[in-house]
């Protein structure tokens, strides 16, 4: 069975869920309720120490997530910042172009 950790840090006033394991839609659900019981908090969601990152977590953690909480992300790979912003969540980063300046030159 899939597992995920979720470390709470509290620092300066902003809470950073440091999250560790498998991200699916099952723990997503359990993400989302954490989420939900921190209210309309500044949250961190660091995934950079996620062994699996799940597609289908995205859609269960975009559900209303922009018009609730103020949630800032970490440690996203290219892939899941393009798939929150399919979703209409900004990362923080900015669009990356599709091709490097390499592969547009060969």
């Amino acid at each position: 069975m899939a597992a995920l950790q979720i470390h709470q840090e509290e620092l300066a006033g902003r809470i950073t869920l440091r999250l560790e394991g498998t991200l699916d839609w099952r723990t997503a659900v359990h993400l989302r309720h954490s989420l939900e019981a921190l209210g309309s908090r500044e949250v961190l969601l660091d995934f950079t120490h996620l062994r699996e990152f799940k597609d289908t977590a995205v859609v269960v953690l975009t559900k209303d997530l922009p018009a609730h909480h103020k949630v800032q992300f970490r440690g996203l790979a290219r892939h899941h910042e393009r798939m929150f912003r399919y979703f209409g969540v900004s990362t923080g980063s900015s669009p990356r172009a599709y091709y490097t300046p390499e592969e547009v030159l060969a």
